[in-house]
């Protein structure tokens, strides 16, 4: 709850690690920066959690037409609050999260930054993490005009949303996904990589950040309980 300077802006944060960890990385690092070709780009933003990508993606493109989706009823507020105090413009916020279709599915989350979309039994809930039905959406729905940058943190959920969309993506100019490697999930990287290659995207993958994801470190050993990130940044080559 408490109020914080971000560059320009004055922030209400709900978590202080959560909040230097995407400073560190989306202010500092850039990890989502890219090069637009006019001064209004249409971005996507997909796993906006409190909005400081929002933050800065408007911090470099005024004039960038931002439509935000986050899914956690107790984080949608933070978002809410964070862009209107800045007094920004152009930016949609839709509370839902992406999915293969619309209705609604079981979202998991700690209240933070982590969540997940239970699959599994309830044996496998880290302690304290709180259970909600949420609204789903479809990203080829919003595919359907020109989209300069795509922006997905969506927490192990990024294939299924790349696959129902598959015929819309050369929509995208460019993109960064965070590839989600987690304990008892169907691991999806080269499923990912394959619709990129075969849909006209050139792309380069990232470790981003060793000092919280600390797996990607060497001596490298996998588990069945190895949980780490990955960036996938692609261009349109056409």
């Amino acid at each position: 709850g408490s109020q914080v300077r971000c560059s320009d802006y004055t922030v209400r944060i709900n978590d202080g690690l959560n909040f230097y960890i995407q400073y560190k990385d989306i202010f500092v690092n850039k990890i989502y920066h890219f090069q637009a070709k006019h001064p209004e780009p249409i971005i996507l933003d997909c796993g906006s959690n409190i909005g400081i990508s929002v933050l800065y993606f408007k911090y470099v493109y005024p004039r960038a037409r931002v439509i935000a989706f986050e899914p956690d009823p107790v984080i949608f507020p933070y978002l809410q609050e964070n862009v209107t105090r800045n007094g920004l413009q152009d930016v949609k916020l839709i509370q839902a999260a992406l999915a293969p279709h619309e209705g609604k599915f079981t979202l998991w989350s700690d209240g933070k930054y982590g969540s997940f979309v239970a699959a599994e039994t309830s044996d496998h809930i880290p302690r304290g993490w709180t259970r909600y039905d949420v609204k789903t959406v479809r990203l080829r729905e919003y595919l359907n005009r020109p989209v300069d940058f795509l922006k997905m943190n969506i927490e192990g959920a990024e294939y299924g949303v790349l696959a129902d969309s598959v015929d819309r993506l050369r929509m995208i100019e460019e993109m960064v996904l965070e590839y989600h490697h987690l304990p008892r999930v169907p691991q999806s990287l080269h499923r990912i990589l394959s619709i990129l290659h075969e849909h006209g995207f050139d792309f380069l993958i990232n470790d981003f950040d060793s000092e919280t994801n600390g797996s990607v470190l060497t001596p490298f050993r996998l588990t069945p309980e190895t949980c780490y990130y990955l960036l996938i940044y692609a261009r349109r080559l056409d």
